[in-house]
């Protein structure tokens, strides 16, 4: 969990992914659009990702990518991240945290 907090302090937005998810894919895309520069962590292609992974698990994330980090919080996977955008509350949230100055 340490690790977790760690890195999501890491930068304004963090997204925990695996390299081979299509809505990982989505979310990164959404966000770049918006002009996100994210830390990304693809968790199968890193070291441990498998044990971040789990940890990812046992904060309610089911499945456990994409997790989506804006301003050190979790914010939820792909339904949460499209919901925010629906409801124009996602480029607020962004800004606030300091992933976009627009």
């Amino acid at each position: 969990m340490d690790r977790i907090n760690r890195m999501v302090s890491e930068r304004p937005v963090v997204i925990f992914s695996r390299s081979s998810c299509c809505m990982c894919h989505t979310v990164k895309m959404l966000l770049s659009e918006f002009g996100v520069n994210p830390v990304v962590h693809e968790l199968d292609e890193i070291p441990r990702g498998r044990e971040i992974e789990q940890a990812l698990s046992r904060l309610g994330r089911s499945p456990p990518v994409p997790a989506v980090f804006i301003g050190g919080e979790l914010v939820g996977g792909t339904n949460e991240v499209m919901s925010l955008h629906l409801n124009q509350s996602l480029v607020p949230r962004l800004r606030q945290a300091g992933a976009i100055w627009v």
